[in-house]
């Protein structure tokens, strides 16, 4: 919703793209075995998080710190990310959360028949997973577009940057007090 408030509609998809490349990549961990390793080695997982956090900490800050954009005026004087740039941090935004991998280690067994071909299986529930959130972040990237035309001060605009960097702070405290699931 972020990207969708500060770049607008069209280039929000650029980051859902990368979200979903992060997605269908923790898929393929889980699917070969490599998000197990997370879930039961305390140092990958660790690792994982503190990297997780780490991006959550580098996000808040860059929007604390992004400048606040005059919608009333001129926008062609404004710093766009890349579509390179929105993808790939799309993309980081889901590989460095172990939750999301712990997420689909905890839910796929349940729909994944062992004795029948895995590799038809996994395609399946990934296509589905990301038909459905495409259909979520596309609301949300439709809602931020809504949201935009009412904010268009620059202060209004630091509000909202301001709010969103704590939500990413926030998300990275809950993400550095997150434990690993005891194992049997």
């Amino acid at each position: 919703m972020a990207t969708g408030l500060s770049h607008g509609v069209r280039r929000t998809y650029w980051s859902i793209l990368g979200l979903q490349i992060g997605l269908m990549t923790q898929l393929a961990l889980v699917a070969v075995g490599l998000g197990a390793l997370v879930a039961s080695s305390v140092l990958a997982f660790t690792v994982v998080k503190w990297l997780g956090v780490l991006y959550l900490v580098y996000l808040a800050v860059r929007q604390w710190r992004s400048a606040a954009m005059d919608l009333e005026s001129e926008l062609d004087d404004v710093p766009v990310s890349t579509r390179r740039g929105l993808v790939v941090r799309g993309a980081l935004v889901n590989l460095t959360n172990p939750k999301g991998l712990v997420f689909l280690l905890a839910v796929l067994p349940q729909f994944v028949v062992p004795t029948a071909p895995l590799t038809p299986q996994y395609l399946a529930i990934g296509v589905t997973m990301v038909v459905v959130d495409l259909a979520v972040m596309g609301g949300y990237a439709a809602l931020a577009a809504r949201l935009m035309r009412w904010l268009k001060t620059p202060r209004q605009q630091r509000a909202v940057n301001r709010t969103f960097s704590g939500l990413f702070a926030a998300a990275a405290v809950g993400l550095s007090l997150m434990r690993r699931a005891a194992t049997t």
